[in-house]
């Protein structure tokens, strides 16, 4: 990215241009589209059936019913409508520090944002974050997985206990804001099951994981196991690199169910020949650039390359990632795991003096987050980390506190 000046950003945390901003390939599909034809989704166009075919091809079988939206907020609203309407109950479990969007009734689901508002509703249930570092089941338990879906159990038994009725377990498939979380393995199966059991769907928020972020896998989801399929996927951001497209894909049954009100579902839009063209671009870069192994790739080097930065400086205290999906969690003290979360801030306005843009996330805001465009390379990596020493390196042997993070001149 670059200034008003002309001075040049690595950019480390914009997984908005998915495949690189402003890619060539995307710009001419939207633009030759746009001399064509662009109209809303009830003038019938090969652009929109051309595109669902090709999303129906990286997705579970069951998964092939989709809807085309503007944004991740509206793909989530309208999961929350299929759910409610299929199952016929309200309810909803969220993660804690969990985001879906910014529309009122996400807030409602956002604990990230509704405990800085008009805090919890009745109808909304907030089950632990599967953190197994600083959790309260952690990396030396013998099944996190299921310790933590058992947590979900509790939650919707205590609701039922209250007469509610659970229509949807949402959680993104790597919880983001929460802080870079990679949930154990197997604990969606575990969550399904319990959810199913009441009567509910679950609910996967791909906005921020999906298209290859991975590496191993198109979609996060599928880090859980071949076996696990969620009943509804929502997709936003990187699915038009920059463009407003999402989608939501799910099963016919609860298709059918939305589809039995006699209320269609429109979106002026969502869908329309320009926004398909865009998504078809953005499959079309990620397949031929080979971004998914790229990602893979790239991942792994930039992981090992923090994890020598862990061994060197105490104040990182874990580095969680898969993928280009990677989050460093700095910490005051090693026993306590304390959130070192003015040195995080502190640490990142140093980065962007040296040109590179980064932010934190989670609940004490300290983690680092690397969610950069796919096209991010060994170059970059090497780079970011070279920086990153020299500044924990210079904090270390000038600031010895919180109350000293500003460098005397």
């Amino acid at each position: 990215m670059y200034d008003e000046q002309g001075a040049e950003y690595l950019d480390c945390v914009n997984n908005v241009a998915h495949v690189g901003h402003c890619h060539p390939v995307v710009v001419q599909a939207a633009h030759e589209q746009n001399q064509v034809l662009n109209t809303n989704s009830r003038y019938l166009h090969d652009n929109i059936v051309d595109y669902a075919q090709r999303l129906s091809e990286t997705l579970p079988e069951k998964l092939c019913v989709f809807y085309f939206l503007n944004s991740g907020s509206e793909a989530n609203d309208l999961a929350l409508r299929l759910a409610r309407r299929y199952t016929g109950h309200q309810d909803v479990v969220v993660l804690d520090h969990a985001y879906h969007g910014h529309l009122s009734s996400l807030i409602d689901i956002s604990p990230y944002k509704f405990r800085d508002l008009d805090g919890q509703k009745e109808w909304v249930h907030v089950a632990p974050l599967p953190d197994t570092y600083r959790g309260p089941y952690r990396e030396d338990h013998p099944n996190p997985a299921v310790a933590y879906a058992n947590e979900v159990k509790h939650v919707v038994s205590s609701a039922q206990e209250k007469g509610r009725k659970i229509a949807a377990f949402f959680a993104e498939s790597l919880p983001s804001v929460g802080g870079q979380i990679i949930p154990p393995a197997g604990y969606f199966s575990q969550v399904a099951e319990h959810i199913h059991r009441a009567g509910g769907v679950f609910v996967a928020d791909e906005i921020q994981v999906g298209f290859g972020r991975v590496g191993k896998h198109f979609w996060a989801f599928q880090l859980q196991g071949e076996d696990f399929v969620p009943d509804i996927v929502t997709m936003g951001k990187s699915i038009g690199n920059g463009h407003p497209i999402a989608c939501v894909a799910t099963t016919q049954p609860v298709a059918r169910a939305f589809e039995a009100t006699g209320v269609e579902y429109f979106n002026t839009f969502g869908g329309s020949p320009v926004s398909c063209a865009v998504g078809l671009a953005v499959l079309d870069v990620l397949e031929k650039e080979q971004l998914q192994a790229h990602a893979a790739h790239v991942g792994s080097f930039l992981m090992e390359l923090l994890r020598q930065q862990k061994a060197k400086h105490p104040i990182i205290g874990d580095i969680r990632g898969i993928g280009l999906f990677i989050g460093v969690d700095l910490i005051k003290d090693e026993a306590t795991r304390m959130p070192a979360t003015e040195e995080a801030d502190y640490l990142v306005s140093r980065l962007k003096e040296n040109y590179i843009l980064l932010s934190t996330d989670g609940p004490g805001r300290n983690v680092l987050k690397f969610k950069p465009p796919m096209c991010f390379s060994l170059d970059n990596a090497q780079h970011v980390v070279a920086k990153l020493d020299a500044i924990l390196t210079d904090m270390e042997e000038k600031v010895r506190s919180c109350e000293t993070l500003r460098l005397q001149p």
